[in-house]
């Protein structure tokens, strides 16, 4: 979201002439700025997931750690799969054991039929040939059914990942025994991130059908555009508020699951007094800015800011009056005041 109104700061730019020693300055003045109603969230991934064991039996091997990057399809965890195995090729005899049944429960109804034909055997005796044979198709279909589920099982003891990811967590180590169910490692997809908010209900109306936002990471002193925005179809019975999603554009750098976020919500447009975050130094709990006179000298002086602007600028409340000069690095001012 491009921003107009700040242009004419940089047209405002004052620049001393002294050759090699020049202090930047803009005047304070009142600026049209977006009006923004600010929620405080976290960041979450879009892809985020627990893997479990899906049989039992002694890990193996972990091939990966917290932080380490995964592919799509990689091994993550080795089970012993001896026992698996063994449960395999019994089901696979039993297989072999039902097809024998079969041959010769339909051996038998053959023959029954031909005896029928002949008037040596009666109704009952084909009807129970009959029966016989198809009791048999229906143990080897079942045999079958039993060993494709124990080969299916086996394969579990290969632990495979479900996306390309990050390890967020490592549950379970090498020689421990684990049941299906268990959990055994946690993974995220860096590559699709989000914000959740809540917002009250009263404040809904004020932010629209397509809401506007963008998303403030003070952790990075970093702005981000949303991607997206979801406002969920249903509120909290206790908070009376709504959540929010907001989707972040894909492969956002730096940011991870858990993480504060601050999402400023566009209503409208407003007159503030601001100047951009660089002319601020906070010291200790004391925050000025460098007051540039007509001779040149800067002189600190205690401020009371208000919120961040859009854009790098931040709204401030008390201390300085519009149409003075405040010095563009607070940094480089003090080094020169001193």
């Amino acid at each position: 979201m491009k921003k107009l109104w700040w242009v004419g700061v940089l047209c405002g730019l004052t620049a001393f002439a002294q050759a090699g020693d020049k202090l930047v300055t803009v005047p304070v003045q009142y600026r049209d700025v977006p009006q923004t109603y600010g929620a405080d969230g976290i960041a979450e991934a879009v892809h985020q997931s627990t893997v479990s064991a899906q049989i039992g039996g002694r890990v193996k091997a972990v091939l990966f750690d917290v932080g380490d990057r995964v592919s799509r399809g990689q091994v993550i965890v080795r089970i012993d799969e001896r026992e698996a195995a063994q449960a395999l090729a019994g089901s696979q005899a039993q297989v072999l054991q039902a097809q024998a049944n079969m041959q010769n429960a339909k051996a038998n109804y053959d023959r029954a039929k031909q005896l029928f034909a002949q008037k040596f055997i009666s109704q009952a005796g084909l009807d129970k040939a009959q029966a016989d044979y198809k009791i048999a198709l229906a143990q080897a279909a079942a045999s079958e059914a039993g060993a494709g589920q124990a080969s299916l099982a086996r394969g579990y003891a290969e632990v495979i990942a479900p996306y390309a990811g990050v390890v967020a967590a490592r549950l379970v180590e090498v020689g421990e025994m684990v049941v299906p169910g268990k959990p055994m490692m946690t993974g995220f997809d860096p590559s699709a991130m989000r914000v959740v908010v809540s917002v009250p209900q009263y404040k809904l109306p004020d932010l629209g059908a397509k809401p506007v936002v963008r998303i403030e990471i003070p952790s990075l002193n970093r702005w981000v555009d949303a991607a997206g925005v979801s406002v969920q179809p249903i509120a909290d019975a206790r908070t009376h508020s709504t959540l929010v999603r907001v989707t972040l554009p894909p492969n956002e750098p730096g940011i991870y699951p858990g993480m504060f976020v601050r999402a400023h919500f566009v209503t409208g447009q407003a007159r503030k007094l601001v100047i951009p975050a660089s002319a601020v130094l906070r010291r200790s709990e004391v925050v000025g800015v460098y007051v540039v006179d007509h001779k040149g000298a800067a002189r600190l002086r205690q401020v009371r800011l208000g919120e961040m602007v859009d854009g790098g600028f931040v709204e401030i409340l008390a201390g300085i009056k519009p149409g003075e000069q405040i010095a563009l690095d607070a940094i480089k001012a003090g080094m020169k005041t001193h």
